[in-house]
C-alpha cells in the first residue's frame, strides 16, 4: 500500500504475521511491518519524531510516540527513500495501526506526514 497525503513524502507499508513469535493461547499476536518513506519532493527532510495508535479488534487503543524510528533520524534528500521494520504485539489477531512522522525541511519548518490506518490480521482471520 503506497500512501501519499498533501506532502512530498510517499509511504509505503508491508505488514507479516509473526506466526513463530505468536502464542495464541496467551492473547498475543505479534506482526512486523515494513515502512519505506520515499521523499518525492524538492528538498530535503529529516525525520524527527513517530506517533502511532494501535488498536486491537476488541477495540483496546495504545498510542505510542517516540523520538525518530528505530533509534534513528533519517535524512531524505529529493528522490532518497529510507526503509525499517519494527513490530507490534496485539492481544487480538486483527488490528489496526495509524499515526504520523514528524519531520523538518532544510528551511527549519516542521510538518506531518500522516500514515492512515491499514490492518494487522493473522492469516484466515479476514475474508
Amino acid at each position: 500500500m503506497t500512501i501519499e497525503k498533501n506532502t512530498h513524502i510517499a509511504i509505503d507499508i508491508d505488514t507479516q504475521f509473526l506466526d513463530q513469535e505468536s502464542q495464541p493461547e496467551k492473547d498475543r499476536y505479534l506482526f512486523s511491518y515494513t515502512i519505506t518513506i520515499k521523499n518525492k519532493g524538492l528538498s530535503s527532510a529529516r525525520l524527527l519524531s513517530r506517533y502511532w495508535k494501535i488498536t486491537g479488534g476488541n477495540g483496546y487503543e495504545q498510542e505510542v510516540e517516540g523520538d525518530g524510528v528505530i533509534g534513528l533520524h533519517p535524512y531524505l534528500a529529493p528522490e532518497q527513500e529510507f526503509t525499517y521494520t519494527s513490530a507490534a504485539m496485539l492481544d487480538t489477531p486483527v488490528g489496526m495501526m495509524q499515526g504520523h512522522y514528524t519531520m523538518v525541511n532544510d528551511d527549519g519548518e516542521h510538518f506531518d506526514v500522516d500514515i492512515p490506518a491499514f490492518t494487522l490480521s493473522a492469516p484466515q482471520t479476514l475474508h
